[in-house]
């Protein structure tokens, strides 16, 4: 299963004969193939997979799809410290005890 994050185009550049583009994911930046979207500029935002842009979304729908991946991180979050506050709890016993 692949779960895409969209990436904010910083730069576009060849590579080989190849166009190549510095993706920002939300601060973290990796270079993409964007042959598949030749039509992707530079402050335009993209799914990658595998190391391709395989499509280009318009800000509106980029910005939807990362305030989902905020709360979906938030409950992740949420569900861990939950479940370590449960392992120290008294009643769990000697601390780390299922």
């Amino acid at each position: 299963m692949c779960l895409a994050i969209p990436g904010k185009i910083l730069e576009i550049f060849a590579d080989h004969g190849l166009k190549m583009g510095r993706i920002d994911y939300a601060g973290t930046t990796n270079i993409a193939c964007l042959e598949y979207v030749p039509e992707a500029e530079v402050g335009q935002y993209v799914i990658v997979h595998a190391g391709f842009a395989i499509s280009v979304l318009d800000e509106e729908e980029a910005q939807k799809s990362l305030e989902l991946w905020k709360e979906l991180e938030a409950a992740a979050e949420a569900e861990r410290r939950e479940e370590e506050e449960m392992h120290k709890s008294p009643e769990a016993g000697e601390e780390g005890a299922p």
